[in-house]
């Protein structure tokens, strides 16, 4: 398709004299054009008398005339610090956040907003879109690749539904990466560290005829794991990484190319141990509680100090995961503008295994859910103007197919664990031991858009940026979860034996087919920019977006034998957005500073919730009224001289469930009785055999992830050097971010608030004119003790797992380029 319609323009133009006169669009700033050391913040580069050339809009603009917050990393930040994955962005932008406890299992939010923390649904959209040369990524998982050949990052603040092919409502992560060259080039980069690091990069371009260009490069990075398995004796939580990339450029004419990209990922570590963080007490009966249960048992954690980093799981552990694809993409030069098209498929295989019940007893031995998913995207657009009026209109298309099929098993401690002591069933282990559920779940998911963005010039300093978007999505989905005791006998829905209830109390089998969500939305947006002079710019925003919905494909409530199918749907997230910025420079552009204030409002959020009408403590994915999320964000950098670059990106947000009543409670609010006429009373929060809320009114938290102060700051401070008689530079860098406490679960809780923290990474190191780069670095300098994530684990008995950070790590970096 792609194909076709590219040479069909060819043809329209060589016939039409007028046309091959048209004037190309300014070319895309790459890592080639990058001058010494610059260090890029806040969508400006701080040397003296450069701009980073960005793609945001759809065109190729200088930074600091694009009226959308957006932050902008280039190839020697990524590299000089460390950042080879999504997941180390996080500590440059403090606006971004990443969480993680296994590639699916991990969510993108800009502002806090995106998806929520922990829930994952292959039912639902992300809120962030990532896109990886032009291509949207459905999925984060298929996001966590290593790096690869990049040549600069743009983050994208705010909804970004005019401008780009899939409908996004927190903003948009665009990757672009090194396009093949027509001079020979070349890059290796090897780094060695503690913990048996080991990463090597390679890259080579050049051309294959007059025409045709190519560029092939590979990265592997592996590490031993952060925790220890005394059970296995393995370092499990450990990386084995391996991606591929490969690019040809067929450029027939200057008017006209054609790209055609390939990418393979394979990620296959012994992962992802949760470990064991604390107890906290539940409302359960006190010997239904973690320690009770753990010492019927005999059994004790190997260390109650989680940073002692220890773990004693006894499941199989396994986090494969392989991605990749192969894109098309055609760029023609037509009239004033430019003719882009986009064919794209991808896949993703996730094979993973996993100890869900947290600890080295046998209570469940196999959870996992392979996943497979192909993605097929169609994107046309023109970008084209004159000189008071320029624009971007476009169609995209998007199919998705997945299909998921779980297992999980338990084992001779599930009885003890998971039913009541005072059944004589708990002492029976063959009740749950090889009690089996099946999972087959299954998505076909179509989006089509018509979409477009205008910007007219009222005058030379006053701009009107409206756009719009007419977005369609069908959903179909189903899921199924077939549970079967150890002789292979099928558990009921509802009735049978005590025996039988007590296995559905442990795994609930449940099925509905072919539920759909169809619907079309509407989204539009009005940008306003005032520039005074050459370097200072005065915008504001308004948009009403949404993010599409969905299907709850983790299961509904089952109340008497009866899935309860009306809940199967979610209804899409409705959202106003306010945004007022300012983007300056002083000092001949040695100083930026850009500033922006946001207010987003988001009706019917997506989120886990409880529903007291069925009587039952099941959670799922359904709507909660409102949440808010305003603030403040700062990006700062200034370059008094060639030698020094410094930086500050800070931001502040408010952010709260405005209107959330029928939440999950906490687990100091679950596990205990149900309230009766009789006896209504809510007991303490912890408090052992008393009766808990069904659900719990959480208007006026916080929402999870996000903390209300974080900040990242650093510099870079550079001597002219002579080593072994080469020429250069001698530096040393120092980059840090900061953050506050922030909530670890959809309802806040006391046992799982993640304290602040800060973070320090320092470089030094020799390089030269010719490209030789050689430096030692440290992360995490100060050895700091902290945790990326805490989670309840099922069952409300108190245990709380989390996800330690990184300790110190260092090692030497040497690079080499042509």
């Amino acid at each position: 398709m792609t194909l076709a319609l590219l040479i069909a323009a060819q043809i329209a133009a060589a016939a039409d004299p007028a046309e091959q006169g048209a004037t190309p669009t300014a070319p895309v700033a790459t890592a080639d054009q990058e001058t010494g050391d610059d260090t890029r913040t806040g969508g400006t580069i701080s040397a003296v008398s450069s701009d980073i050339v960005v793609t945001a809009r759809r065109r190729a603009e200088q930074a600091q005339d694009v009226p959308i917050p957006l932050s902008v990393i280039g190839v020697k930040e990524l590299d000089n610090t460390g950042s080879f994955n999504i997941g180390r962005l996080q500590q440059l932008q403090p606006t971004l956040q990443f969480y993680s406890t296994n590639p699916r299992n991990s969510s993108v939010n800009i502002r806090g907003l995106g998806a929520p923390l922990g829930l994952t649904n292959d039912g639902i959209d992300q809120g962030v879109g990532v896109y990886i040369d032009q291509v949207y990524l459905s999925r984060v998982a298929v996001a966590t690749l290593d790096f690869l050949d990049v040549a600069q990052i743009e983050t994208l603040r705010g909804p970004q539904g005019t401008l780009y092919g899939k409908n996004t409502v927190a903003g948009a992560i665009n990757i672009t990466s090194k396009a093949p060259s027509f001079d020979l080039e070349g890059r290796a980069e090897v780094t060695l560290g503690n913990l048996e690091f080991k990463q090597a990069k390679a890259s080579i371009s050049g051309p294959l005829a007059d025409d045709v260009a190519i560029r092939l490069g590979v990265v592997t990075t592996s590490r031993r794991g952060t925790i220890f398995n005394v059970r296995s004796g393995n370092y499990v939580n450990e990386q084995d990484n391996l991606g591929i990339r490969t690019a040809i450029l067929y450029k027939p004419t200057d008017d006209l190319s054609f790209t055609l990209s390939g990418d393979y990922s394979r990620q296959n570590p012994e992962c992802c141990a949760q470990i064991f963080v604390r107890v906290g007490a539940t409302q359960r009966p006190l010997n239904r509680q973690f320690d009770a249960l753990a010492r019927a048992q005999g059994y004790e954690p190997p260390s109650r100090n989680p940073f002692d980093r220890l773990t004693d799981l006894d499941a199989d552990l396994n986090a494969r995961n392989v991605l990749g694809g192969l894109s098309l993409r055609g760029e023609y030069q037509l009239g004033s503008g430019t003719l882009t098209s986009v064919t794209a498929w991808r896949f993703w295989d996730w094979l993973p295994a996993n100890d869900r019940d947290f600890t080295g007893l046998p209570i469940t031995t196999l959870s996992q859910n392979p996943t497979r998913q192909d993605q097929y995207t169609q994107e046309f657009r023109y970008a084209g103007g004159g000189q008071r009026l320029d624009y971007v209109v476009g169609l995209f298309g998007f199919y998705q197919d997945i299909h998921t099929t779980g297992t999980q098993r338990q084992g001779p401690a599930a009885s003890r664990w998971l039913i009541n002591p005072s059944s004589a069933l708990a002492n029976d282990p063959t009740v749950l031991d090889g009690l089996t559920a099946s999972n087959d779940i299954r998505l076909k998911n179509f989006s089509g858009a018509v979409f477009g963005k205008l910007n007219w010039k009222v005058s030379d300093r006053f701009t009107l940026s409206p756009g719009a978007r007419l977005n369609y999505d069908d959903k179909v989905g189903s899921y199924v979860s077939i549970v079967r005791d150890a002789q292979g006998n099928l558990v009921p829905y509802s009735g049978g034996t005590a025996r039988q209830a007590a296995q559905r109390d442990a795994i609930q089998p449940q099925a509905f087919n072919d539920e759909a969500f169809r619907e079309w939305n509407v989204t539009y947006d009005l940008t306003a920019s005032y520039k005074p002079s050459r370097d200072l710019m005065i915008f504001g925003t308004y948009a009403h977006t949404f993010k599409s919905g969905g299907l709850n494909l983790n299961g509904v409530p089952v109340v008497n034998g009866v899935v309860q199918t009306q809940l199967a749907q979610i209804a899409p997230e409705k959202v106003d957005h306010f945004e007022l910025g300012v983007k300056s420079q002083f000092w001949d552009r040695r100083i930026t500073l850009n500033l922006a204030g946001f207010w987003t409002e988001i009706k019917d959020y997506q989120a886990v919730v409880n529903n007291s009408s069925t009587s039952t403590l099941r959670g799922y994915l359904a709507n909660a009224g409102k949440v808010r999320v305003r603030g403040v964000e700062g990006d700062f950098a200034v370059r008094p001289s060639e030698r020094l670059n410094l930086y500050v990106n800070a931001a502040f947000t408010d952010h709260e469930y405005v209107d959330f009543r029928n939440a999950p409670c906490p687990p100091e609010l679950s596990g205990g009785g149900t309230p009766t006429a009789a006896n209504p009373s809510i007991g303490a929060p912890g408090a052992p055999g008393t009766n808990s809320p069904i659900v719990c009114d959480i208007s006026g938290q916080w929402l999870p992830g996000i903390s209300r102060f974080a900040v990242s700051y650093g510099g870079e401070y550079n001597l002219p050097a002579r080593v072994l008689g080469k020429p250069g530079q001698a530096y040393l860098g120092v980059d840090a971010n900061s953050r506050t406490k922030f909530s670890s679960n959809a309802s806040r809780s006391i046992y799982t608030d993640v304290d602040g923290y800060t973070l320090t990474n320092a470089r030094a190191g020799f390089r030269t004119d010719s490209g030789v780069n050689v430096f030692a670095w440290v992360r995490n300098l100060f050895d700091t003790r902290y945790y990326e994530v805490l989670a309840t684990t099922p069952g409300n008995t108190g245990l709380i797992a989390g996800n330690v950070g990184d300790p110190r790590t260092y090692g030497v970096t040497l690079s080499s380029s042509f």
